[in-house]
């Protein structure tokens, strides 16, 4: 009886015999979707309502070759609830905006620019805000996974409406479905600015303490509640995206000594519950703060982006053994180059598979210099080598 594609990959990441490793993606951009809907490759239906593991993102996934994308979460809601009323505080004359956002974030928006808006201020300075704004914001509450839709093969459920059985029984499985646990830094970060976060450490490390506490308290319960309903996943998954390319945007000390023992807790609660792999989300140049992940029981790095620092799971492995797992680290600007780049890299990763315990995926959503036929070549060569 052949294995499925969730059993081949956790058997991977298991370090255990598989048949096939699994051929996964992890979204696009949109801009790379309507480019590819003007050549013709797919629908502009289908460009426009593509989400992670929606109907469209199967259709289009399986159209270049990809067995599914590795983003299947359940989500609970871990930001600010409710959030911020988005204002316009300023407008010039060219139609470029100041706007107030969802996160308490002053941003320019440039007109007909599509980027990441610039950030201009924070409405968080202190305590003040914290007490007044924030913290309630950030409680606890049942419906932050009570209204959540679960990604079931190529359907969505409301958890009224079949969720929670398609939660509770993983024999309809084909893949592997996570549980998201939120963010112990990395939306505060969003959140508070990455001066203001730094400045906290330094200036009033108890509040910065405080509000790391507050933050894992909403992760803790969130997955206590939803675990002792009976829901089963096959992984836990968190986000952070605390690096960038030279390294941590958080001290690691503080990093060590403050988020690794509230890490410790949630990933201790989802082991008693039978969940063995836990992931992470981190841009950048993670190896600062990899080992206090890995102590704290988080042990599959995500999305190891080879970037201009190259990063690979290799050193990791040579490092710290067969204790840490990795999705990711496939260098996507391949897909702009030609058919020698896309074959040189998956010779690349011949030998990064042959050390087991690693999936490889593009390094995140893939960019609209991506060339269709590239990157439907890739999923065909790589299915030829490992499948």
């Amino acid at each position: 009886m052949s294995m499925t594609q969730l059993e081949n990959a956790l058997a991977i990441l298991n370090y255990e015999n598989y048949e096939s490793l699994p051929i996964v993606h992890f979204g696009f951009w949109p801009e790379t979707l309507l480019k590819w809907a003007e050549e013709g490759h797919i629908s502009f239906e289908d460009a426009r309502n593509w989400s992670d593991c929606s109907d469209a993102d199967i259709r289009i996934g399986k159209k270049l070759g990809f067995d599914f994308n590795w983003g299947q979460t359940f989500g609970p809601h871990y930001r600010l609830d409710p959030p911020f009323e988005e204002k316009i505080l300023e407008e010039d004359e060219n139609g470029n905006m100041k706007v107030l956002n969802e996160d308490g974030v002053i941003v320019m928006k440039k007109r007909n620019v599509v980027s990441i808006p610039t950030e201009v201020d924070h409405f968080f300075k202190g305590r003040k805000e914290w007490e007044e704004e924030f913290r309630v914001k950030l409680d606890y509450s049942e419906t932050r996974y009570l209204n959540a839709l679960v990604p079931a093969g190529n359907r969505t459920l409301s958890l009224e409406d079949g969720g929670w059985d398609y939660l509770r029984n993983t024999e309809e499985r084909e893949r592997p479905l996570g549980l998201f646990a939120g963010s112990l830094i990395g939306f505060l970060r969003d959140f508070i600015g990455i001066v203001n976060l730094s400045y906290l450490m330094v200036d009033d490390p108890d509040l910065l303490i405080e509000i790391v506490q507050h933050v894992a308290d909403l992760s803790y319960r969130t997955v206590k509640s939803i675990l002792e309903l009976g829901a089963k996943f096959e992984y836990m998954h968190f986000w952070e995206d605390i690096c960038f390319k030279n390294g941590p945007l958080v001290n690691p000390s503080f990093f060590r000594d403050i988020i690794g023992p509230q890490y410790k807790r949630i990933t201790d609660l989802a082991v008693k519950h039978g969940i063995s792999i836990i992931s992470v989300d981190c841009d950048g140049m993670i190896d600062h703060l990899l080992p206090h992940w890995l102590e704290n029981g988080v042990n599959t790095m995500f999305p190891i982006e080879v970037g201009t620092w190259k990063a690979s799971i290799a050193p990791w492995r040579e490092k710290y053994g067969r204790e840490i797992r990795g999705v990711g680290g496939m260098d996507k600007t391949v897909f702009s180059r030609d058919i020698k780049a896309v074959e040189s890299e998956v010779e690349r990763l011949k030998a990064l598979v042959d050390l087991g315990g690693y999936i490889p995926c593009p390094d995140h959503r893939i960019a609209p210099d991506a060339s269709w036929d590239n990157v439907q070549y890739y999923c065909d060569l790589m299915r030829k080598n490992f499948c």
